[in-house]
């Protein structure tokens, strides 16, 4: 059985072989979807002021209790009409309380149909929930236990918005991947929570960039330079394990470091203007300023080179301390200019600044996903940001062992899979802290 609990981290809302996935592959993965998404935004634009009965009604059950999960509740129900929240799960019994008690207090009567029998915690959770006359999930637990509750939402023939990444592991990545086709053949929508594709001047701007705007792409550098993140202190009742899902951020088993579950939204914006995976990954990181117990086995930096046979280059780059400069945004290079897709502005031979609006993109995600629901066409971005989640997980992984390697291996020959040896409330040691040139690339 499965652990689960909120995802929300404090100060956060985001010998090599040519790669066996073919650009022609991932045009197909990362450029269809926006086409069929910006039809789905339309007709979700259309429904939210329309009437939706019976059939039509959207049944959220919310598998992963805490910030970030009630506040995904809250913006699907503002994506449209005829939308409402049924389950709650969560591993502790305060957060899915919580969570109760918040939603129930400020949401529509009309909307919250979750009574005190259909809120459940403990490592079973989910499967109780999945278990309610819910068709659509909202997975926000920590990132380790996504692969398996995603797995256990397509079973069910439910329909999932899961929190990025998807994975914190290759294994995982792998197991995303499978849920994505068989997701695909049932007929089960999966959005992910990649919000920047969703804001109105990324996508004009990637577009632009798709269409010849700045020339042939020559690299992309990826900036998630932010500040230190918050800490709970340990109870005297907790055991290991609910200390360390209780900070899972600083725990790479739960998290895959700040590179995988934050940096993420950034790697996510180059590959989709690349439209490619890498064919290398060399990095380098440590812990210089984070050292204590207290915060894992999570490094506090890391600096990664992404390369491709024809030269291209990402370089990403991601740090939590406290006290420096802050950068978080994605600069595309071109042979005729660069693109800003954050701030909107292409700078070359053919500038362009974006002056139009820019609507939520945290309830674009789910409009768009119950739109496409509707018409019979479920989005499927599974395979998207398992590619993406594979991106950031490379780069720990190279990180933490000072090796290079190709993507090829990454994706189809490590074993690398970080699951603890069982789910309880009990004893688990923490990994050790990695340690270039010692720890093992497996």
């Amino acid at each position: 059985m499965t652990a689960l609990t909120s995802s929300t981290a404090p100060g956060d809302r985001v010998a090599s072989r040519r790669s066996s996935l073919t650009r022609r592959d991932f045009v197909r993965m990362a450029g269809v979807a926006p086409v069929a998404m910006a039809t789905a935004g339309m007709v979700a634009r259309r429904a939210l002021g329309a009437n939706v009965a019976g059939s039509d009604t959207i049944r959220i059950a919310l598998i992963g209790a805490g910030a970030r999960g009630t506040d995904a509740v809250f913006n699907c129900l503002a994506a449209g009409k005829g939308i409402e929240v049924v389950a709650i799960a969560d591993l502790f019994e305060d957060c899915a309380k919580g969570c109760f008690d918040n939603l129930k207090q400020n949401t529509e009567a009309g909307a919250f149909k979750v009574t005190p029998e259909r809120v459940f915690w403990g490592f079973d959770a989910y499967r109780k929930a999945l278990a309610t006359d819910c068709n659509y999930v909202i997975l926000t637990t920590p990132p380790h236990f996504r692969p398996q509750h995603l797995k256990a939402a397509v079973e069910a023939g439910k329909h999932a918005f899961v929190e990025k990444p998807v994975a914190v592991d290759p294994a995982g990545v792998r197991s995303v991947i499978a849920s994505a086709e068989i997701a695909a053949k049932k007929k089960v929508g999966i959005v992910a929570g990649t919000q920047r594709r969703r804001m109105a001047q990324y996508r004009e701007i990637i577009k632009r960039v798709h269409d010849g705007a700045i020339g042939d792409i020559v690299a992309a550098q990826c900036y998630w330079l932010g500040c230190e993140l918050g800490y709970q202190d340990r109870q005297p009742a907790w055991s290991d394990m609910e200390y360390q899902c209780r900070n899972w951020w600083y725990h790479t088993w739960l998290s895959g470091d700040h590179i995988t579950e934050q940096h993420v939204h950034n790697l996510d914006i180059a590959l989709w203007a690349i439209a490619s995976m890498p064919r290398d990954v060399i990095g380098m990181g440590g812990r210089q300023v984070r050292t204590d117990k207290r915060f894992g086995n999570v490094f506090d930096h890391f600096a990664i080179e992404f390369s491709y046979e024809n030269g291209i280059l990402i370089n990403s780059y991601c740090r939590q301390t406290d006290n420096c400069t802050e950068r978080v945004n994605e600069v595309i290079l071109g042979t005729k200019g660069t693109a800003h897709p954050g701030d909107g502005i292409i700078k070359g031979e053919k500038p362009y600044t974006f002056e139009g609006d820019v609507p939520d993109p945290l309830v674009l995600e789910h409009a768009d996903l119950v739109a496409s629901i509707r018409v019979g066409a479920p989005l499927n971005e599974g395979r998207q940001i398992a590619q993406s989640t594979m991106l950031a997980v490379a780069g720990r992984m190279s990180a933490y062992t000072g090796r290079e390697f190709s993507f090829d291996w990454v994706m189809n020959a490590s074993k690398l899979d970080l699951t603890p040896p069982k789910y309880e409330l009990g004893p688990l040691e923490d990994a050790p802290v990695a340690v270039p040139g010692t720890t093992p690339l497996t």
